[in-house]
C-alpha cells in the first residue's frame, strides 16, 4: 500500500511539472508589450515584428525562405 501511494506521488509530481513546463497554445494572438513608451507586436512566432516608438515604426518581416526585410519609418 505504501509503495503505491509513493509512486502515485510521484507520477502526480511528474505530471504537474511537464504541465507548467509546456509552451502557450495560442501562437494566433499578437504578443504586445508597452515599455517606456515603446510598443512592440509579435505575429506568427516571431516572422513579422514592429516596434512604434515616439518618433520611429520599424517593420522586420521573415518571408518562407528565410529572407528578412527592415523597414524604417521616421516621423
Amino acid at each position: 500500500m505504501k509503495r503505491f501511494f509513493s509512486s502515485l506521488l510521484l507520477v502526480a509530481a511528474i505530471s504537474i511539472s511537464l504541465v507548467s513546463c509546456r509552451d502557450n497554445e495560442n501562437k494566433e494572438a499578437d504578443d504586445l508589450s508597452t515599455e517606456n513608451g515603446v510598443e512592440v507586436k509579435v505575429k506568427n512566432d516571431g516572422d513579422k515584428v514592429k516596434i512604434k516608438t515616439d518618433d520611429k515604426k520599424i517593420k522586420i518581416k521573415k518571408d518562407d525562405d528565410g529572407n528578412v526585410t527592415k523597414k524604417v519609418k521616421t516621423d
